[in-house]
């Protein structure tokens, strides 16, 4: 690069806040093309994307070769003045900057992952670097705010963050989903739910969460079985069943609202429709099991189609709990996510209060949420 400079060094993210001032931009080039006297750098620094201008009569002949030698994914130093700019691509885009130094640190070797359709196997087989990529970088960066607006919204709510064991000497979830591993000669296996732990907690705290890796042995193939996920664990005192979905309602509420207000370039990028996103506000919508049996088997009489499958809706037994189909065409119902409450006992754990008066309900809830996510959240009043 050519001589030095004090510009500061800036985030693509704030190129906003310095219109119109020189800066430095260290990041890899994401694509680049040019021709004649013009090289046009896509560089992306963690932050975003930002088109970088380089034009020969702004750099020294030395930089201007560097440019057009640099391949896709090699790290680079960038000096220049940032413009506003409607048109330029990036993300966020709106700014580009007019190039006035640039360096290589480090030039990268043909890179395996072009701009063509690649089967998923060759993808997992480059992991490291199809993180790079920008949906998957911005499904990652979308994840790191749902995480933070979890345990924000815990923490100044009240409850105590409590890290329960990973590796556990029993079955919490059903004996067919653990994975066994050797602990000095005996059976342990790794964590379904940290839920039981804090059953033990709350007389202690009050309010406790914990959240943190689970291992589900499931052979199912579906974008709603992972065998391993994180998943968050809310137990509260002196909670009833209403209380329950209005905290959930919050809790979720939340944790949305604030994915809109900081995950706009992201959810750009993962092409997004946030229309539906911005109607997720408390209240939710109830119905009991009963009313829910009551919609689906209607529809199945009526032969009408679930979103996403190509069969009608399945009819269904009283007592029988929902598969798929169901739970999504039940929340494809509603504008929100949808409670489902009172499901039967037969279905639910041990652990779940019934009913007084109607002991073959139980006072459980799950959270459905449309386009085929079905349950996101489930709770219910423990037995005491």
């Amino acid at each position: 690069m050519s001589a030095e400079t004090d510009a500061p060094i800036v985030t693509i993210r704030a190129l906003g806040d310095h219109v119109g001032q020189e800066v430095t931009l260290q990041g890899w080039c994401y694509a680049k093309t040019g021709k004649g006297k013009l090289v046009f750098l896509q560089l992306r620094d963690g932050t975003g994307i930002c088109q970088a201008v380089v034009f020969r009569g702004n750099v020294s002949d030395e930089d201007f070769e560097v440019a057009k030698a640099i391949t896709q994914e090699s790290s680079l130093i960038v000096r220049g003045v940032v413009k506003a700019e409607p048109r330029a691509p990036g993300v966020p885009g709106g700014y580009e900057v007019d190039v006035r130094g640039v360096e290589t640190t480090g030039i990268s070797d043909p890179y395996p992952i072009q701009p063509k359709e690649h089967g998923v196997e060759f993808l997992m087989q480059h992991r490291h670097l199809w993180l790079r990529s920008n949906r998957q970088w911005a499904a990652m960066r979308v994840r790191a705010v749902i995480v933070r607006a979890i345990r924000d919204w815990l923490d100044d709510h009240g409850y105590l963050n409590v890290d329960t064991p990973i590796i556990t000497p029993a079955a919490a979830e059903g004996t067919t989903t653990l994975f066994e591993i050797d602990y000095h000669g005996e059976p342990a296996y790794l964590a379904q739910t940290g839920q039981l732990y804090n059953e033990a907690n709350i007389f202690a705290f009050g309010k406790v969460y914990c959240f943190g890796p689970t291992f589900r042995a499931e052979k199912s193939k579906t974008r709603r079985h992972l065998q391993e996920f994180w998943m968050v664990e809310p137990e509260i005192a002196f909670c009833d069943l209403e209380q329950l979905m209005e905290v959930e309602e919050q809790f979720v509420s939340y944790i949305v609202q604030r994915c809109l207000a900081e995950c706009a370039p992201e959810l750009e990028v993962l092409e997004r429709d946030t229309s539906f996103l911005q109607r997720v506000t408390p209240p939710f919508p109830r119905i009991h099991y009963d009313e829910a049996v009551a919609m689906i088997n209607a529809a199945a009489a009526r032969g009408d189609l679930v979103p996403g499958y190509p069969d009608p809706v399945p009819a269904i037994e009283w007592g029988d709990d929902f598969g798929s189909p169901h739970e999504t065409y039940i929340a494809a119902q509603f504008e929100k996510p949808v409670f489902v409450h009172h499901y039967p006992t037969q279905v639910k754990a041990f652990y779940m209060e019934p009913e007084p008066g109607r002991p073959e309900v139980c006072r459980s809830v799950d959270l459905l949420a449309p386009e085929g996510y079905g349950e996101i959240t489930g709770g219910s009043e423990r037995m005491s």
